[in-house]
């Protein structure tokens, strides 16, 4: 049982550098994770499948943070 089960993590820029390392520690940790990205779904969905490949929960989803709407959107999606 991990530390972080039945939560959910979601955290920006998650498709490549320092991002995708967090996301991959919080899924590890047994969170589920929304691997969030303004415009590189290619490696969005790179980081999902190895989340996936370890036994872990997470999927993509793109938007802008910087963009009001895009978070309004983020949330709203479930």
């Amino acid at each position: 049982m991990g530390v972080l089960d039945s939560k959910v993590a979601l955290v920006t820029g998650a498709s490549k550098g320092i991002g995708a390392g967090i996301a991959k520690g919080l899924a590890a940790a047994g969170a589920s994770v929304v691997v969030n990205h303004a415009s590189s779904k290619h490696g969005a969905d790179r980081v999902v499948s190895e989340i996936a490949e370890r036994g872990g929960k997470a999927f993509a989803m793109q938007g802008d943070v910087s963009k009001s709407d895009d978070v309004k959107q983020l949330f709203a999606e479930r």
